[in-house]
């Protein structure tokens, strides 16, 4: 493949609704539905049959080799775990790793599960005040019977260290640089996977499925774990619906989270970047990186430049050293926060401006923007805003303040040279000799005269704004504040920067 020409045309086939359709293998027909957008079948995808196990049951796995590798030089090699009721095949054209292996040289596997397209993941409770018959423990199938006594045992991941070496005897692999990947089902077992021959990784990474609670955590709320610490990357996205209980997602997510940033000893503050509607908290550890990926206005599975992502940000500056211990090289694109960031939430009185947590003088709180009519007074909601305490904006903005009145009138001098005037009750700015209404009055609560954030961030410094689940974040660029990076954020302002214990968060 020419490496200016990544991208090669398919044929649509937008009637179909087959789940993984075999008419796909080895033409050019491209599905693009909601979490099944693909690429034609790689000329280079090879398949391959064998028995690595002994156990006389031979595995089927397909290889993607790029064009570039002559095996003068050790490359990296890559693992990706297709997705339950699907094929390694079919993880490769729903993926864009073939296209990164072409791109940056590497070697890229998709094992096939070794019984009925499941993987024998282990299986549990999201919460272990479930019932025994609660939902994650009814309709289990047989070969999902795994759990960390008896994973020695356990086909699959025997199946996948086997290929690991197979792969390693048949190509110049850097036994350093070896990841793994997985999506929904797929992503279960890379976690497995990682938990209990992760040693074997540099990094691992998933997408939509989170683990069962039970499998991470005894009752006491201690991790369990045989293979160590593990540079982590988990994709979340935003519509995912496992577990389908919004509250209880936003808990087994961030559950998840803790699990391999405890492990891994990462600072509980991460550095936050929205680029468009992907969100990423990264989180630096003693011991590994963790990255958190919610995507905005995404169904369960995983996007097609997921891979790329991971490739870019993750896996191509990972490196586990021949003590075990993991080396961090600069990735191709850098784990680095918003170079300007600024989030509020609602009843808090802590922001978030540049990737640390600050202190108000006053809470913010959402207005809502009435509009009466007739003379009985009825009223129409027109907005509702969150307001900030214009002593925060000042201090952030770098602007003057002055105040008359016990704040009920404040001035703001810009640093370039704009003056503005705000009073309580007003809706009015005056901007210079010019007045401009916002999008609600100014409120005054504790002693502080608050104003709509989203008008003075856009308006004023013309800001990207977006907001969901009450918290309001802005940067210098497009963003797209997804659902459970407004829990991550909220969670950061309201700790200030610590972790829960374990009685808080009702493991124990």
């Amino acid at each position: 493949m020419n490496n200016n020409w990544i991208l090669l045309p398919g044929t649509p086939d937008d009637d179909n609704r087959d789940y993984l359709p075999e008419k796909i293998k080895g033409s050019d027909i491209v599905v693009n539905e909601n979490g099944n957008n693909s690429q034609p079948y790689p000329e280079r995808l090879l398949e391959y049959h064998e028995d690595l196990i002994g156990d006389g049951q031979a595995g089927t796995w397909y290889e993607y080799v790029p064009e570039s590798y002559d095996g003068t030089s050790p490359v990296p090699l890559v693992l990706s775990m297709h997705g339950g009721l699907m094929t390694g095949w079919g993880q490769c054209i729903y993926t864009s790793w073939s296209l990164m292996a072409e791109q940056h040289n590497f070697i890229a596997v998709f094992p096939d599960a070794q019984k009925n397209r499941l993987w024998a993941d282990e299986w549990g409770r999201w919460l272990y005040d479930e019932k025994e018959s609660g939902e994650g423990t009814e309709n289990i199938p047989p070969n999902l019977d795994a759990s960390p006594e008896n994973i020695d045992e356990n086909r699959d991941i025997n199946f996948t260290c086997a290929l690991i070496d197979r792969i390693c005897g048949k190509y110049n692999i850097d036994r350093g640089r070896i990841y793994m990947q997985g999506m929904s089902m797929g992503n279960m077992m890379s976690a497995m996977f990682a938990r209990h021959r992760g040693n074997l990784l540099a990094g691992a990474a998933g997408s939509a499925c989170a683990t069962f609670l039970s499998v991470l955590y005894d009752r006491d709320g201690n991790i369990k774990n045989t293979a160590g610490p593990v540079p982590v990357w988990q994709s979340r996205p935003e519509r995912n619906n496992v577990p389908e209980d919004t509250e209880l997602q936003k808990y087994v997510n961030r559950m998840n989270k803790y699990y391999w940033m405890k492990l891994d000893h990462c600072d509980p503050v991460p550095e936050i970047s929205i680029v468009g509607e992907n969100n990423f908290a990264f989180y630096k550890g003693e011991k590994g990186d963790v990255v958190y990926l919610d995507i905005k206005n995404r169904d369960h599975g995983q996007t097609f430049d997921d891979a790329a992502l991971v490739w870019n940000y993750f896996f191509s500056g990972l490196r586990r050293r021949e003590d075990g211990t993991i080396e961090r090289t600069e990735s191709n694109l850098p784990r680095k926060g918003d170079s300007f960031s600024l989030a509020f939430a609602e009843g808090l009185d802590r922001a978030w401006h540049s990737n640390k947590v600050g202190k108000m003088r006053a809470k913010a709180l959402i207005w809502k923007k009435l509009k009466y009519h007739g003379l009985d007074g009825g009223a129409k909601v027109r907005g509702e805003y969150l307001c900030v305490p214009l002593s925060y904006l000042a201090e952030v903005f770098g602007a003057e303040y002055e105040s008359q009145k016990d704040n009920r009138m404040v001035r703001l001098t810009l640093r370039d040279g704009r003056v503005l005037q705000f009073a309580e009750g007003s809706i009015g700015c005056m901007i210079d000799s010019d007045l401009r209404s916002m999008y609600c009055e100014a409120l005054y609560r504790e002693s502080e005269l608050l104003v709509p954030a989203a008008w003075f961030l856009q308006y004023l410094f013309n800001l990207h704004v977006s907001e969901c689940e009450g918290v309001l974040y802005a940067t210098d660029h497009f963003n797209a504040l997804s659902l459970y990076m407004a829990d991550i954020l909220r969670e950061a302002m309201e700790k200030d920067g610590h972790y829960p214990d374990y009685e808080e968060i009702g493991l124990s």
